[in-house]
């Protein structure tokens, strides 16, 4: 049994200055394969994934043009769309929302951060009693729209996090 590590780095510019994520995942190679999320049910509350990157910009126009002629990401009026495919459940197609927000937005309020990150969650109603019962500052109920459930934190640094169930979890 051989283990390899795949070292992916991700590599994005936040107001003027490069942000660098590292992720590293562990590759166990043969034949015996553990129970997937997808197979074992897991409920579990917690997050699975990153849903969205959102930052405040000057101009979010131009700072969209400007990433569509130099980088390639095509965005419209909300953003850009990246789609990918969990391990766990191949048949099901994952999206991480770019967008840039007119600075001074009131959404990422309370916080005064330049950004805001959403993260894909399960079962977020569990997440949210896990959180209260954490003193966690949960800034608002779920709600609920076509496209899946929503609900605002803030870290004990003010920075203001997006929860997103999406459908069909």
């Amino acid at each position: 049994m051989k283990n390899s590590v795949i070292l992916i780095t991700v590599l994005f510019v936040l107001n003027g200055t490069f942000v660098s994520c590292n992720f590293e995942y562990k590759v166990k190679q043969n034949m015996e394969q553990k129970p997937t999320t997808a197979q074992t049910n897991d409920t579990t509350p917690k997050v699975t994934g990153v849903g969205g990157i959102f930052f405040f910009s000057e101009n979010p126009k131009e700072i969209r043009e400007w990433y569509k002629k130099n980088l390639g990401i095509n965005a419209n009026d909300y953003g850009a769309s990246f789609e990918s495919r969990c391990l766990d459940k191949p048949d099901e197609i994952n999206t991480l929302q770019w967008s840039p927000f007119k600075k001074g937005s009131e959404y990422f309020a309370p916080s005064k951060k330049e950004f805001m990150i959403n993260y894909r969650v399960q079962n977020i109603e569990g997440l949210v009693a896990q959180l209260k019962a954490n003193g966690v500052n949960v800034l608002d109920s779920i709600e609920t729209f076509d496209y899946g459930k929503f609900v605002h934190i803030m870290d004990n640094e003010g920075n203001k996090i997006e929860l997103w169930e999406p459908s069909g979890n």
